[in-house]
């Protein structure tokens, strides 16, 4: 299939950004009977989950699919909704750029890997599409700045994929909980207990499938020879979620949905200090992100904190893979839960008189001192639906994911991985005494101790990584303080030739390009 260069694809989509920001209303797009015409950018995981969001609403058309991978589109087609497949006949490309220069496309939602989203992002409001794209959406927080910035800049409907927020009884409870109904958030706990097996170690490199246009795939990122295993549909479509050069590990993964939660409980934007204390634990393979973790963020208000753990509850134990959301109570998955909560992915918000507790996305319960059960919150899961009526109101307000706020908690993710990246391997005494200091610190890493003894790591042989303390100005979205130099380097990245994302925000606005 014929690829458009980059020079080509900038003209054109400039030329469809012309039109669509003199047009006065959604309505004057066109489109078949008014319908609005939406491509999905990445069918693995996330996007298959957009094509049921969208197949779900009325008035939208997928118009056509995008994928990297030949075979991903053909299995994709094939989609059947009790008996009709509605995909059999769309456009297929594997170069979004084409996608993008299409006059037939009013929307795109972007489910690509990390390193794609900021980038895919740009491009789309640049060619005058509306965006859903993915979270984390950015995978440094350089670009992430940028992305917010294109969204203004073009006049773009823009949603992040932290679905979450737009559930009514997550945004019940934490109006009943800003509220006062159980004093003041002392901590803002998030879980990611989810199985993470070994992505396997080669010894050479492995050459990807032919479907796949593994140039195309890695985009903004160095191309390097893979070293991953390619067995028949390969985990080259989820195990980058484990490799820096293109994913953000579980504090990225999901950690960015309860991150997200917790900063909104707080009401808080960026944090004043981060710390991280973690590892890639248990096995040695071709992954470089911690399976294992503990990040505190520290507010004004009350501490953030997250923790990842990838290896089950105990040695022995077959736990669940997880490769989506929250997968169930403990005792079904075989991993820890948190204390007597049973909470392995959700949250837990601490409060002077209780708490609130989430095991599934779109629900809270809160809970008084004794455990007593004071209020239930039901939600569900309206995300694409709110991104749908927005770009016909073009009332960008209500957004129930703005992708300000997904930048920031984007960036919750990236200085977590920023401190255990520059931090170094810390014999298990010498980090005890480090952090005996930090109550919260140490009172997670006790647990986390205990976990890893419970599934025979030794720490003493493959010791726990003590990350840098980092600081970063609110308002510059710069490192200061005694690390500034360390961390500033990995604000942002070395883009390839052509894959480069644009500098849109300009000196004097949150940050520039370092």
């Amino acid at each position: 299939m014929h690829h458009l260069s980059r020079r080509t694809f900038l003209k054109q989509s400039a030329l469809a950004a012309g039109v669509a920001l003199t047009a006065r209303s959604w309505g004057q797009v066109s489109g078949s009977n008014g319908d609005l015409r939406v491509a999905v950018i990445g069918l693995n995981g996330r996007g298959r989950n957009h094509l049921t969001s969208l197949h779900g609403i009325k008035g939208v058309r997928v118009a056509a699919l995008c994928d990297v991978d030949t075979a991903v589109l053909e299995r994709t087609k094939a989609i059947d909704y009790n008996g009709v497949r509605p995909y059999t006949n769309v456009p297929t490309y594997t170069d979004l750029r084409e996608v993008l220069a299409s006059k037939d496309i009013d929307a795109v939602t972007i489910a690509t890997p990390n390193h794609w989203h900021a980038l895919a992002g740009i491009w789309a409001c640049q060619a005058g599409k509306d965006v859903y794209v993915e979270k984390p959406i950015s995978h440094n927080i350089w670009e992430g700045r940028q992305l917010v910035a294109a969204a203004t800049k073009y006049n773009r409907v823009m949603q992040a994929g932290t679905q979450i927020r737009s559930g009514e009884g997550l945004q019940e409870a934490v109006a009943w909980v800003r509220a006062g109904n159980l004093g003041k958030i002392t901590a803002a706990r998030g879980f990611c207990y989810k199985a993470r097996p070994s992505i396997g170690k080669t010894s050479a490199p492995t050459p990807p499938p032919a479907s796949l246009n593994y140039d195309l795939w890695t985009g903004p990122a160095p191309l390097v020879t893979p070293h991953r295993n390619f067995p028949k549909n390969g985990p080259v479509h989820y195990d980058w979620h484990w490799v820096y050069l293109y994913g953000n590990g579980d504090v990225g993964n999901q950690g960015i949905h309860q991150m997200d939660v917790c900063r909104w409980f707080l009401g808080e934007g960026m944090p004043l200090r981060t710390l991280s204390v973690g590892g890639r634990l248990g096995y040695v393979d071709d992954g470089d992100t911690p399976n294992t973790q503990v990040v505190i963020h520290e507010y004004a208000s009350a501490p953030l904190i997250f923790e990842v753990r990838g290896l089950p509850r105990e040695a022995g134990i077959q736990a669940i893979t997880a490769t989506g959301g929250p997968n169930g109570t403990p005792e079904k998955t075989g991993m820890d839960g948190y204390r007597n909560t049973k909470v392995s992915v959700g949250n837990v918000i601490e409060c002077e008189g209780g708490s609130i507790i989430t095991t599934e996305y779109f629900s809270a319960t809160a809970y008084d001192k004794a455990g007593k059960m004071l209020k239930h919150f039901e939600g569900r899961d309206r995300h694409m639906q709110n991104f749908v009526d927005v770009i016909r109101s073009r009332k960008t307000s209500q957004l129930t994911g703005p992708i300000e706020e997904a930048h920031i908690s984007s960036a919750l993710c990236h200085l977590g991985n920023i401190s255990h990246q520059i931090g170094r391997t810390t014999p298990p005494g010498e980090l005890q005494d480090k952090i005996k200091g930090n109550g919260l610190m140490a009172e997670a890493c006790g647990r986390l101790t205990e976990h890893i003894a419970a599934n025979k790591v030794d720490l003493k042989t493959t010791p726990l990584v003590l990350g840098v303390p980092l600081e970063i100005d609110a308002k510059s979205e710069q490192f200061k303080g005694e690390f500034a130099a360390a961390a500033t380097p990995r604000l942002t990245r070395n883009y390839r030739k052509g894959f480069e994302v644009p500098v849109i925000a300009q000196a004097g606005s949150k940050v520039t390009a370092v």
